[in-house]
């Protein structure tokens, strides 16, 4: 028996079996590569779920957060607050895509900051209702899942969910859902279901995660925009996944050019240190009361001062330009197996920057989702030395994050392990 197979016999003994894993059972990790403890070597295309976007362990993110535990490690912000604290803030102020000058607040997981965005959201307006959308993924709290727009495995048997929270239809031009029937939906919903006087914040990822790495239409999102503008109602932009340099941008909605009131951001923020943050409007992050926010982790000391480095990183390395470059190598690659004879169950690739997907179909022109295919897939992959993550609210798509800092030959090697991963199911 190997040392991961005795592992995961006693995670089966020790861990709750709602805690879903892979089979890997990491010993180290370093920038794109990650080895088991069985000393198996993998490329990751996951990077922990976008949140290694510097790659595991860089360097300027290790020697900033060594630095910081020699000094200390907790204060609990609201006890004794610290000067990188301020300066993260600031930092964030300065780049958020929210209109006029803006103010932070830090906590510790995405959902955290989902949660605390729609109460500052609430206290700003007076208003209790928000819209999310389809396929949206918000996190596992209450709220959270509440927001989500995908049952299954995020809300299935956790109910009832918080009152007061409504989906509009998510536009995804591949399965005929235009731009202009989305916001048609938003406006029925305004007109059948919740009074827009009633509405305090539109939720929405500008490329969504969970649901299948579907970017919003630049025109959605500036139609969104105008709806609330019209209507009072503020508009969050959840990036924990894309942000962060991840498509491209710092941030994702800035290809549509819009400006949110509030900005969500965790996983790509601090390198593998768990830290998310609200950025928004100063006037709309001063609505609640002093002491309504935080938390006795929010904004841990080591995790903003990795953030910091990582900011430096993603500056210094030109991070956002990367992301561009391998974003194109990754959809040529899979748009040339695409055309493929032997390969005409992909449906669909797409993406922005380096957040890519590709669907897997049984019939391309009914494009009728093959789930099992892409588990087959994630399966074979990994036999073959590849990390690989599936998502999609059918269950069907491939999702490709590596680190933003990998090398062209370990990216070439990974899109390698696909095309043969992908040629061996196709048999």
């Amino acid at each position: 028996m190997t040392l991961s197979e005795e592992l995961r016999l006693r995670q089966q003994g020790a861990v709750a079996a709602g805690v879903a894993t892979k089979s890997i059972f990491a010993d180290r990790a370093d920038n794109a590569e990650l080895w088991d403890i069985d000393g198996r070597r993998y490329v990751d295309f996951a990077a922990g779920i976008a949140v290694n976007n510097t790659g595991h362990r860089h360097p300027k993110v290790m020697a900033a957060v060594a630095a910081q535990a020699e000094r200390f490690t907790h204060t609990c912000f609201h006890v004794a607050p610290f000067e990188d604290y301020v300066r993260l803030a600031e930092r964030l102020n300065a780049i958020a895509p929210v209109r006029g000058a803006a103010k932070t607040m830090l906590v510790t997981t995405g959902a955290e900051a989902v949660e605390n965005a729609v109460k500052i959201a609430r206290a700003a307006t007076g208003r209790s209702a928000v819209i999310a959308f389809s396929g949206a993924f918000h996190g596992r709290t209450m709220m959270g899942m509440a927001l989500t727009g995908k049952v299954a495995p995020y809300k299935r048997g956790f109910g009832p969910f918080p009152a007061d929270v409504y989906h509009a239809a998510f536009p995804n031009e591949y399965l005929g859902v235009t731009t202009e029937a989305a916001l048609a939906s938003i406006e029925d919903l305004l007109a059948v279901d919740v009074d827009p006087g009633r509405v305090a914040a539109f939720i929405v990822e500008p490329v969504q995660g969970e649901g299948g790495f579907v970017p919003a239409p630049d025109a959605f999102l500036r139609g969104l925009r105008a709806l609330a503008d019209a209507h009072g109602i503020l508009l969050i932009a959840d990036e924990v996944q894309a942000g962060m340099a991840r498509t491209g941008r710092m941030f994702a909605c800035e290809h549509a050019g819009i400006e949110a009131d509030l900005v969500v951001l965790a996983k790509g923020l601090a390198g593998g240190f768990p830290l998310s943050a609200v950025v928004g409007r100063a006037d709309v992050m001063d609505a609640p009361a002093p002491g309504g926010l935080g938390g006795t982790y929010a904004g841990n000391p080591l995790a903003v001062a990795a953030a910091n480095a990582v900011l430096d990183v993603i500056e210094e390395e030109g991070l956002c330009q990367r992301a561009v470059a391998i974003g194109q190598q990754m959809t040529a690659r899979l748009q040339r197996l695409a055309e493929r004879p032997d390969m005409a169950f992909i449906g669909d690739v797409r993406g922005r920057g380096a957040m890519v997907a590709f669907e897997l179909v049984d019939d391309r022109r009914a494009r009728t989702p093959d789930a099992e295919r892409a588990v087959k897939l994630v399966a074979e992959a990994q036999r073959a030395g590849l990390v690989l993550l599936s998502c999609g609210t059918r269950f069907n798509v491939i999702r490709l994050l590596p680190p933003l800092t990998i090398s062209d030959a370990v990216l070439n090697e990974g899109l390698d392990i696909i095309e043969q991963s992908l040629a061996a199911i196709a048999r």
